[in-house]
C-alpha cells in the first residue's frame, strides 16, 4: 500500500468557513426589493455557486433589477459587509479546522465570493496566512458549477486535481470540485442541504467542520490504491 495520495486540500469559503449563504440571499433579495425587481422561486438555488459577473445579470435580467451589473455587486456587497460589520459569523470550529489541517498539508480557498469579500473574511478571522493561494470565481471564466475555480486554485499550488482535497457545502460547490476531479469532503449545508444525488457523489460526508480530521483526509482515495474501484465514504472519525 503506498502513501496518502492527498498532497493538498482545497476549502470553500461561504457555508463552510463561514455562515454566509443566508446573507447572500438576504442582500440579494435587498437589492431586487429595493430596486423593483420580483423575486422567483429558484432563484437561491440557481445563484449557488454563481461568480458576481453571473449573479448580477441573474439579478438584472432574471430578476429585472435595472441597475448596470457593477452597480448591483456594490449594493449587494454593501449589505453583507454592513451584517459583517456587526459581527463575522465564522462557523463553529473553522478556525481550528484550517489550523488543523493547514499543520498537514498546504491550503487553497476556492470561493464564489468576491475578491473584497474573500480578503475581508479572512483578515477579519485570522486566516490570511493560512492559505498558499486564494482563488475567487470572478477571476476564472466560470463560476461553479463549472470546474474552473478549483482547476485555478490546484494549478496554482501545484498539485494535479486528483492529488487534492476540497471541502464544500453547496450542491453546486460539490459538482465543481467532482468536475474538477477532486476528492471532495462534503459538509452539508444546514440552510441550503444538497440533494442525496448530489451527496453521493462526495468520497466523504461528515455533519460539521469538527469532524475535519487529518486521518479523515488520509483514507481518501485508499479504495481506489487498494482496489481499483470506485470511491469510498470514510466516516467522521474512522
Amino acid at each position: 500500500m503506498t502513501g496518502p495520495v492527498i498532497s493538498a486540500v482545497v476549502f470553500d469559503l461561504d457555508g463552510v468557513l463561514i455562515e454566509s449563504e443566508q446573507l447572500w440571499d438576504e442582500a440579494r433579495r435587498k437589492v431586487v426589493a429595493e430596486h423593483d425587481g420580483t423575486w422567483r422561486d429558484g432563484a437561491t438555488a440557481a445563484m449557488q455557486g454563481m461568480s458576481s459577473p453571473e449573479w448580477s445579470s441573474y439579478l438584472g435580467n432574471e430578476l429585472g433589477v435595472d441597475l448596470p451589473p457593477d452597480r448591483i455587486v456594490a449594493l449587494v456587497i454593501e449589505h453583507l459587509f454592513a451584517r459583517y460589520d456587526r459581527g463575522l459569523p465564522l462557523v463553529p470550529g473553522a478556525t481550528e479546522a484550517v489550523r488543523r489541517i493547514g499543520r498537514r498539508w498546504p491550503l487553497a480557498l476556492a470561493s464564489s465570493a468576491n475578491r473584497v469579500v474573500i480578503d475581508k473574511v479572512l483578515t477579519v478571522a485570522g486566516l490570511g496566512d493560512a492559505f498558499q493561494v486564494t482563488v475567487s470565481s470572478e477571476e476564472v471564466s466560470r463560476g461553479k458549477p463549472a470546474p474552473d475555480v478549483y482547476l485555478e486554485a490546484v494549478r496554482r499550488l501545484g498539485h494535479p486535481p486528483s492529488d487534492c482535497a476540497a471541502v464544500e457545502d453547496s450542491a453546486n460547490g460539490i459538482r465543481s470540485a467532482v468536475a474538477a476531479g477532486l476528492h471532495v469532503v462534503a459538509v452539508p449545508n444546514h440552510d441550503f442541504p444538497p440533494p442525496e444525488s448530489v451527496l453521493s457523489t462526495a468520497e466523504a460526508v461528515v455533519p460539521t467542520v469538527d469532524q475535519l480530521t487529518v486521518e479523515l483526509f488520509e483514507q481518501l482515495g485508499s479504495n481506489e490504491r487498494e482496489t481499483g474501484s470506485g470511491a469510498t465514504r470514510p466516516t467522521a472519525g474512522a
